[in-house]
C-alpha cells in the first residue's frame, strides 16, 4: 500500500497566504504576521518537488484564518515506513508553536481546505530544480526591497561568517539564498594572524591574503572571493547594516540597500577599545587592531619606526611585541598588572614568558597608568606620558587594552548585561524568532561550568557559527552546544627566531595550580580544584599527541592525585599521571 505524506494544519492570527515555495528545507511566506517557519530536519532537496500552499478565501475570519500547506515528495529509495518529524513555525506572540509532521511516503497528495485529500501529479525534476533555488519572502517584491533572493543573511564578514558560509554549502542551502553583509573591503578570513604572521618583516615571510581566507585555520578550503561567486552566495562588502528592523524583517546598509531575510545571524564580533581623543587616542602613529586595515596600517608603521610602545600585557600586547622584535625595534610593553597576561598565566608562568622576551630585546613597565599619549612637532604620537610622571619615547603605539562587542543596531533582540553581547540559548537563538548570533558578541550558555559566557577566540566563532547554522538546517535541538573553553599563542615564529613559542590551554583557571617543567622548552600548568578535580592544563611546546590529551582531560575533569603531580619528574610523567586519572574515572 502506497504510504501517505500526510500535512498538517497551522492556526495562526490573521495571516492569509502570499505565496509558497520549495527551498528544500521548507520555508514560506505570507505577511508581517507569520515569520520563517522550517522543518526540524533537513528533507534531501532532491527528493523534494513540490510545495503547495492553499489561500484562504477572503471571508474567513481574520482572527483564527487557517493555513493549509501540501508536500509531495518524491522517493527514489525506500524509506522508512513512518519518520516522525517536527515542523517550527516562529510566529509573533503566543501563536509561537512546534506542531508535528509525519511522512508517508512515497505517494503524493495535498490537504485541501476543508480537510479532504486529494492525489497531484507528479512533477518533472527540471521543476522541482527550479523550486529548490526559489525563495518567496513576505512582501518582497515591495519597492524599495534589493531582490527576493535572500533566505538568510549575515551580518558580519569575520571569522564566523565564513564558517557560517561553509557550513551553509554543506547543506546544499547557500546557493541563491545567503547573502553576507560586511564592512570590511575583503572576505572573511582567519583574524588571528593579524598580530602573529602578518605583522612580520617582509624579509621574514610575512602571512598575507590570500594565504589565510578562511577556513585554513581549521584545515579547511580556502575560501576566496571566487569561491563565494562559485557557491551562488551573494556578499556586500564595505557595507555595513545601520538598521534592523524585527518586525519586517529588514536590515539596512549604510548605502540605503534595505535587505529582506527569512533568517538573520548576527556576526558583529569585536571592535578595539579604543583612548579617548583628548588623551591622544586618534593621534597619528597611535593603531588599534582588528582587521587587515588596521594590520596595514601597523606594518607600514614598523617600516619606519624606531621606538614602539605596546598598551597592555594581554593577547594582543604579547603578541604585537613579539612581532616588533622580529624587526629589530626598541620595543616596551606597558600595563598596570603586576605581570603579563593577568587572565591566564600565574605570576610564575608569567616569568618565564617575560624573560624570554627581554632576551629578545623587549622591555617592560608594570604596575603603571596611562596619563595621554603626546604628539611631537609633526603631529604624531612621540611620548607616552604615565601617571607617575615617567615619559616613554615611541614613534608608534600599539594600543591593546581590550575588546568590547558590537551590538549595534541589534539592541532589540535582547543584551546580556553581566558579560556583555547578544543573549542567545545552546543553540544560538535570540529572543527574536529567525534571528540568531554567533561568535565574539554572543552570550551563551557555557554548559560545562553552568554559566553564562561570551567568549572572544577564533575556536569559539567558528564552532559556534557551525552549530548554529547546522541547527538552523537541520533543527537537531537535542545537541545543545557544549563548548570547552580553548586559548592558545604562537610568538616568535619568523625565520631567524632563536626561539619559537606555542602553548595551549584548555578548561577553566580556577583552583590551585602545579607547574610542571624548566621552560627547555615546555612547561605544564594543572589547575586543580577543592575537591581535587582537574579543571585546566596549560602546556608549553607539547608534541601533537601531548596537545590532543588536554581537551580530553578538560573536559572529563577527573580526580588527580596532586602529591604525584606535585612529584613528577617531567612534562611526560605528569602528563601520564593525569592520563591514568583519565583512565581510573572512566572505569568507576
Amino acid at each position: 500500500m502506497d504510504k501517505l505524506l500526510l500535512l498538517l494544519l497551522l492556526l495562526v492570527h490573521c495571516v492569509p497566504v502570499q505565496q509558497v515555495a520549495c527551498t528544500g528545507g521548507l520555508r514560506f511566506g505570507v505577511d508581517s504576521s507569520l515569520e520563517t517557519c522550517g522543518l526540524r530536519r533537513k528533507l534531501d532537496p532532491s527528493k523534494i518537488v513540490l510545495l503547495i500552499g492553499v489561500a484562504i478565501e477572503p471571508g474567513i475570519a481574520s482572527n483564527q484564518a487557517l493555513v493549509f500547506l501540501g508536500l509531495l515528495e518524491l522517493l527514489r529509495t525506500q524509506g522508512p515506513a513512518e519518520e516522525a518529524l517536527e515542523f517550527s513555525s516562529p510566529i509573533h506572540g503566543e501563536h509561537r508553536a512546534l506542531l508535528p509532521l509525519l511522512l508517508f511516503s512515497p505517494s503524493s497528495w495535498v490537504l485541501k481546505q476543508g480537510l479532504g485529500l486529494r492525489r497531484v501529479p507528479r512533477c518533472p525534476n527540471s521543476l522541482g530544480r527550479a523550486l529548490r533555488r526559489s525563495f518567496v519572502a513576505a512582501a518582497a517584491n515591495s519597492p524599495g526591497f534589493a531582490n527576493e533572493n535572500r533566505e538568510f543573511v549575515i551580518v558580519g564578514g569575520g571569522n564566523a561568517a565564513g564558517y557560517a558560509a561553509r557550513t551553509f554549502v554543506e547543506h546544499g542551502m547557500a546557493d541563491g539564498r545567503l547573502c553576507i553583509v560586511s564592512k570590511e573591503a575583503v572576505a572573511p578570513y582567519e583574524r588571528p594572524a593579524l598580530t602573529k604572521g602578518y605583522l612580520f618583516p617582509p624579509d621574514k615571510k610575512p602571512a598575507r591574503l590570500p594565504g589565510f581566507h578562511t577556513c585554513v585555520g581549521s584545515g579547511g578550503e580556502r575560501q576566496t572571493p571566487e569561491w563565494y561567486t562559485e557557491h551562488g552566495i551573494e556578499v556586500l562588502y564595505q557595507d555595513p547594516v545601520v538598521a534592523f528592523d524585527g518586525q519586517k524583517q529588514t536590515v539596512t546598509t549604510t548605502s540605503g540597500k534595505i535587505l529582506k531575510y527569512g533568517s538573520l545571524i548576527v556576526s558583529t564580533g569585536c571592535e578595539a577599545a579604543r583612548f579617548p581623543e583628548k588623551i591622544g587616542g586618534n593621534l597619528p602613529g597611535v593603531h588599534y587592531i582588528r582587521d587587515v586595515a588596521d594590520a596595514d596600517s601597523l606594518v607600514s608603521s614598523l617600516g619606519r619606526a624606531e621606538k614602539v610602545a605596546v598598551i597592555g600585557g594581554g593577547y594582543i600586547g604579547m603578541e604585537v611585541a613579539a612581532a616588533a622584535a622580529g624587526w629589530n625595534l626598541d620595543t616596551t610593553i606597558i600595563f598596570p598588572e603586576d605581570h603579563i597576561m593577568p587572565r591566564l598565566f600565574t605570576p610564575s608562568l608569567a616569568r618565564r614568558y617575560e624573560e624570554l622576551y627581554q632576551q629578545n630585546g623587549v622591555k617592560f613597565m608594570k604596575g603603571v597608568l596611562i596619563d595621554k599619549l603626546e604628539a611631537g612637532a609633526d603631529g604624531r604620537v612621540a611620548n607616552v606620558i604615565l601617571k607617575n610622571g615617567s615619559v616613554i619615547e615611541a614613534d608608534t603605539v600599539v594600543v591593546g587594552i581590550g575588546a568590547k562587542p558590537v551590538v549595534s543596531p541589534f539592541e532589540a533582540v535582547g543584551l546580556n548585561n553581566s558579560v556583555g553581547g547578544i543573549e542567545v540559548d545552546s543553540h544560538f537563538r535570540t529572543s527574536l524568532p529567525g534571528v540568531f548570533a554567533v561568535g565574539d558578541v554572543a552570550a551563551f550558555p557555557l554548559k560545562i561550568y553552568n554559566r553564562t559566557a561570551r567568549v572572544e577566540h577564533v575556536d569559539h566563532a567558528r564552532k559556534s557559527a557551525q552549530h548554529c547554522v547546522r541547527t538552523l538546517l537541520t533543527a537537531k535541538l537535542n545537541r545543545k552546544y557544549d563548548y570547552l573553553p580553548y586559548f592558545y599563542s604562537r610568538v616568535f615564529e619568523y625565520e631567524g627566531s632563536t626561539r619559537k613559542i606555542w602553548w595551549q590551554f584548555y578548561g577553566d583557571n580556577v583552583g590551585e595550580t602545579i607547574e610542571v617543567g624548566n621552560f627547555d622548552p615546555k612547561v605544564a600548568t594543572f589547575w586543580i580544584d577543592s575537591d581535587s578535580r582537574l579543571k585546566g592544563v596549560f602546556l608549553e611546546s607539547g608534541s601533537s599527541e601531548e596537545v590532543s590529551l588536554l581537551p580530553q582531560l578538560a573536559k572529563a575533569q577527573p580526580l588527580v592525585d596532586k602529591a604525584k603531580l606535585k612529584s613528577a619528574s617531567s612534562i611526560e610523567d605528569a602528563l601520564e599521571i593525569a592520563r591514568s586519572s583519565l583512565k581510573a574515572g572512566s572505569a568507576v
